[in-house]
């Protein structure tokens, strides 16, 4: 499964604005979306603000990265103007179009 465009976005991000390499940039975001019990393939722009928010501030921080909370700040903003993806199809959803309803 690909990853979600929120994921991509802060990554790339990070890549460009420290002296993570692509590799660690990528890893350091996904061990922040699972301490957030989120996944890289469906995390959305609004769940990728809170993570920014609340996790990934340490976890660059413990990387060495400068002014990792105002990083996150401004990164937060960019997810922020993102359109929001289905974060998927619930039961219920599926359940509906098998039965003919919506």
């Amino acid at each position: 499964m690909a990853d979600s465009a929120a994921f991509a976005a802060v990554s790339t991000q990070i890549e460009q604005r420290t002296e993570l390499d692509r590799l660690e940039s990528r890893g350091t975001v996904r061990l922040a979306l699972q301490k957030a019990g989120l996944d890289a393939a469906s995390v959305t722009p609004r769940q990728m603000g809170v993570v920014l928010e609340r996790v990934l501030p340490g976890e660059l921080a413990g990387r060495g990265v400068a002014d990792a909370e105002g990083l996150c700040r401004n990164l937060a903003s960019v997810v922020s103007a993102m359109p929001d993806e289905a974060a998927g199809d619930t039961p219920d959803m599926v359940f509906q179009r098998l039965g003919g309803g919506a």
